[in-house]
């Protein structure tokens, strides 16, 4: 499949549009997918760095004259050039495209249905702005966003709402595992202050003022600011000043692994959000754009983050610090609840299905409270105990409170395997941490629904989703059916009881 992703950074934009075309460019590329990108040269732009990730960029034409925003919601001036302007200089650079995904604030539906009409290709949209679309797919990773935030010029368009569709880099959902039953320790706090790329009002430094000035023992600090940023050398600066307890990172690639060496995160509330969510780093939230207010005030409401605004910072700051000390765990579980890394496997399963067509008939969703009385009747059927390693009914209390606690498990994954055609729920798949990245599976399937294949096409499912764990199934020797579903979808036996699903990458 040839993709082509439209996407720009610049000093007004920010590097999150790109930064996140990037996870999905390489989620798509390792699919042995062809994928280049469609950018402008302007100050503060990527391309660059995009090249340096083994992508193609075509440049784009530049303006005859440059827009100054504004204001942070002038989306119009991003674009710098018209949208029919951006849409011909485009097509001037291709001409035959499967797939075109649009990140961008500035381009609209004009645009998209123009393009859309001119290369006779699908178009998936990323966005988190609630607009209307001309589109086929239509992703808004925003929590507690749904597909009624959307209007959708085709009829048949699909919507992917909510952080569950996060695109992370796989190694977040692998640094999940880790930070599964961690224990903070409030007199080794260690803070990450991250306020995205640019930090036009220089947020940055006001923080780390005020934590300067503040009478408590100046905890550890890491600061994350790239030298593309207005104010990066006063930060460098001050870095340098204050070495014994911050230290400066203009740039890192593996921000997973810099996220678990800490306790607490200070950014603003863009794409990170997600990335913080899904280690479980309670946040302290700064908005710097408008953009960003859906999403500050749905992470507080989710009682993840504590929002300090910018002209706050130096009177609140260190009251919130202490907060997030004192109430760690709360915070921690609540972040892990929000995010749980996956968002890139399944959107590029949805993308794959809209210019494949591939196998479109069930989807594994997260278990929910409503899941509980059918999953009390499914387990309590005899087919379903007759080769269950516990062959005893569970009382219905027994069950309410069995499920209610695993629901809010967060090392733990429950799946509803539900039928797309009908969204009719067909049975249970469970992965039970035992280990860091080590599982053991429970799967069964709706009586109604046996000797239809469902089971081995959700344990395919489960491969696409979790590739990095080691998965291990207990099945009785009596249980043919579940032997043979087990060895056919690749599992090793390790014993006669015993099967073993290596890590598959």
């Amino acid at each position: 499949m040839n993709i082509m992703i439209r996407t720009d950074a610049s000093s007004y934009i920010g590097s999150g549009h790109v930064m996140r075309c990037l996870v999905l460019a390489k989620g798509l590329k390792k699919k042995r997918h062809n994928v280049s990108f469609a950018s402008r040269p302007q100050h503060g732009d990527m391309i660059d760095f995009i090249e340096s990730k083994g992508f193609n960029v075509y440049q784009l034409e530049q303006p005859k004259q440059w827009l100054i925003p504004k204001s942070d919601a002038d989306y119009s001036a991003w674009l710098q050039v018209s949208w029919l302007e951006d849409a011909q200089s485009l097509l001037e650079c291709v001409d035959s495209i499967d797939l075109v995904i649009v990140d961008h604030y500035g381009i609209n539906e004009e645009w998209e249905e123009y393009v859309q009409k001119q290369l006779n290709c699908k178009l998936f949209s990323i966005d988190d702005l609630s607009r209307t679309h001309h589109a086929d797919l239509i992703l808004d990773q925003t929590l507690m966003r749904t597909e009624k935030n959307y209007r959708i010029r085709n009829p048949n368009a699909k919507i992917l709402a909510g952080c569950k569709f996060a695109l992370l880099a796989p190694i977040f959902a692998v640094y999940r595992g880790m930070a599964c039953n961690k224990i903070h320790n409030e007199r080794s706090t260690r803070i990450l202050l991250s306020m995205g790329g640019v930090d036009q009002p220089n947020a940055t430094h006001k923080v780390l003022q005020t934590l300067k000035q503040s009478p408590l023992p100046h905890p550890q600090v890491t600061v994350l600011l790239n030298f593309k940023a207005p104010h990066y050398q006063q930060v460098k600066n001050f870095s340098l000043q204050n070495s014994d307890w911050v230290t400066h990172i203009d740039f890192i690639d593996d921000m997973a692994r810099l996220m678990t060496k800490h306790t607490i995160a200070i950014g603003a509330p863009g794409s990170t959000s997600w990335e913080r969510a899904c280690i479980g780093i309670p946040s302290i939230i700064i908005p710097l754009a408008e953009n960003q207010k859906d999403i500050s005030q749905s992470l507080v409401q989710a009682q993840a983050a504590i929002k300090v605004v910018l002209e706050d910072i130096a009177d609140k700051l260190p009251a919130a610090i202490s907060e997030l000390n004192v109430h760690w765990t709360k915070f921690h579980n609540a972040s892990k609840s929000l995010c749980d890394g996956l968002g890139l496997k399944r959107v590029i399963s949805q993308v794959e299905q809209l210019v494949n067509n591939a196998d479109n008939t069930l989807k594994l969703r997260q278990a929910k409270t409503m899941d509980i009385e059918q999953v009390y009747e499914w387990q309590s059927h005899p087919k379903t105990r007759q080769f269950s390693l516990n062959s005893e009914v569970p009382s219905w209390t027994e069950h309410k409170k069995w499920m209610s606690k695993q629901l809010v498990n967060q090392c733990d994954f429950f799946y509803i395997i539900e039928l797309l055609i009908n969204k009719q729920a067909v049975g249970v798949i469970r992965l039970e941490n035992i280990r860091v990245n080590e599982y053991l599976i429970s799967i069964f399937i709706s009586p109604a629904y046996h000797g239809r294949g469902i089971a081995k096409k959700a344990l395919s499912s489960l491969d696409r989703l979790h590739p990095t764990f080691k998965i291990n199934a207990t099945v009785l020797p009596e249980n043919i059916a579940s032997q043979k579903l087990f060895a056919g979808a690749d599992y090793q036996r390790s014993s006669a009881n015993t099967f073993i699903r290596p890590p598959i990458i």
